[in-house]
């Protein structure tokens, strides 16, 4: 399983998009003037990493499965 770039590439996806949604968190909790400035941003690369790592995973279920 970890031996296939796919499924390494759906774990990096996955880990991203853990690392951007906590930063989105913590910005949220301090609030101030970083918050005001990237507060949407950081949310819409969330929902983007999301999108991009959900569709890299069902590649890669299709491709070990044969849906």
């Amino acid at each position: 399983m970890f031996s296939d770039p796919l499924f390494l590439l759906v774990l990096a996806g996955m880990f991203t998009t853990l690392a951007v949604l906590i930063l989105g968190l913590l910005s949220f909790a301090k609030s101030g003037d970083f918050h005001k400035r990237n507060a949407n941003r950081i949310m819409r690369w969330r929902v983007g990493l999301q999108f991009a790592t959900v569709v890299i995973f069902m590649l890669w279920v299709y491709l070990k499965r044969g849906f």
